[in-house]
């Protein structure tokens, strides 16, 4: 199914007898059980307020038209979301509805926040084909509970979003890329942690431990004005003068290259296994990592995030243990093995009872986030 409308995608919900499987523009592989209902056909910028910094697009509108129509106007989403495309292979548009609906947060995060940080308003069908209106158009003009904040990252659990409205941000006059070469990954998570401690403004910080002529890699970026840029640049070197690691400032072409590889996970797009993501506190990862036996990796959000390249069928959490942190698989894997960390029984029996109240018949992508505990109408 395929509405045109809010009032038509309102009514395929409430005449559903069975399960729904919520797809946007289907790049992100998930395939909840259920009849497919998508919302690639509401699709177009309602409204657009560059003085206001401040778009209103439906759900199903294509993440590329809308950079588009930011770039016109110097402007762009400031939470980096990543294309799933690269790693997954999957074709289609990646959708504004189904970046907020995952949260979809890249790089830039450390700096500017997730992409549930700039959703102003959303617009939404219940599971019981009631249409929603929450938060407001505009940044002074956010009032009520604040269930946008909890629609994002719900992967359409709780609702259908029909529109979205977006705080967006000027583009940065340049960029620079400082690369740290040699450093291992406990080093290389304390010149994260100093970077951000700075005032330099560190708005990416990433680790990799296989990639210039298979050395490890610390990248620190910063943006802004191309005088700030250079002079935050030659600071952040002299700041790591005496930590024993080669450093070279990546040219424009390189610091593009590498970033929009961290953000898509490009690196692990042509590689063999699973692919899955750890958020976890940056001063575990080296542990994480030694324990899990990975055949590759790399930290972003200067290691509170980790990319892990497994072996087929690996259940990473089980290698894990225990940590501050979950882990989900992205690519690949097992029916034996959740793709979502499984809730504590606490967590669990919250998200249950906003799933009964926000969904009463179970039909929103049951089983996705969660094992079923309701019987499906």
């Amino acid at each position: 199914m395929i509405p045109d409308t809010e009032q038509a995608l309102a009514d395929a919900i409430k005449s559903a007898r069975g399960p729904l499987a919520i797809q946007g523009g289907g790049t992100r592989g998930l395939r909840p059980m259920g009849d497919v209902l998508s919302t690639s056909g509401l699709s177009g910028i309602s409204l657009y307020e560059p003085g206001a910094l401040t778009i209103v697009a439906q759900a199903g509108t294509p993440v590329s038209e809308i950079e588009s129509a930011l770039a016109a106007e110097n402007q762009r989403l400031a939470f980096e979301p990543m294309d799933h495309r690269v790693l997954l292979g999957t074709e289609g548009e990646p959708t504004l509805g189904g970046v907020i609906a995952a949260n979809v947060s890249g790089p830039r995060r450390i700096q500017g926040g997730a992409a549930r940080d700039y959703a102003l308003g959303v617009r939404y069908v219940d599971g019981a084909g009631n249409i929603v209106k929450n938060g407001g158009r505009v940044m002074k003009n956010v009032t009520g509970y604040d269930l946008v904040k909890l629609m994002c990252g719900s992967f359409g659990t709780l609702g259908v979003m029909t529109e979205v409205a977006l705080k967006v941000l000027p583009v940065p006059e340049t960029q620079g890329t400082l690369m740290l070469r040699g450093l291992e990954d406990r080093a290389a998570v304390a010149a994260m942690a100093k970077a951000m401690g700075s005032p330099y403004e560190i708005t990416g910080a990433a680790h990799c431990a296989k990639i210039l002529d298979d050395d490890p890699v610390t990248a620190l970026r910063v943006e802004g004005f191309e005088a700030s840029v250079a002079y935050r640049l030659e600071q952040l070197k002299a700041l790591f003068a005496d930590e024993g690691a080669d450093m070279l400032i990546a040219s424009d072409e390189m610091s593009l290259w590498f970033w929009e590889g961290v953000r898509d996970a490009g690196k692990f797009s042509t590689a063999e296994g699973d692919v899955w993501r750890v958020s976890c506190k940056p001063t575990a990862g080296p542990d994480l990592v030694a324990a899990s036996g990975a055949e590759e990796c790399y930290y972003d959000w200067g290691g509170g995030l980790i990319w892990f390249l497994m072996p087929h069928g690996t259940d990473l959490r089980a290698r894990l243990g225990r940590y501050d942190g979950h882990a989900t698989r992205v690519r690949g894997g097992s029916d034996t093995v959740p793709q979502f960390e499984p809730e504590a029984p606490g967590v669990a029996r919250i998200s249950e009872g906003l799933r009964a109240r926000f969904d009463p018949r179970g039909i929103l992508n049951p089983g996705l986030m969660s094992p079923m505990t309701r019987e499906v109408a």
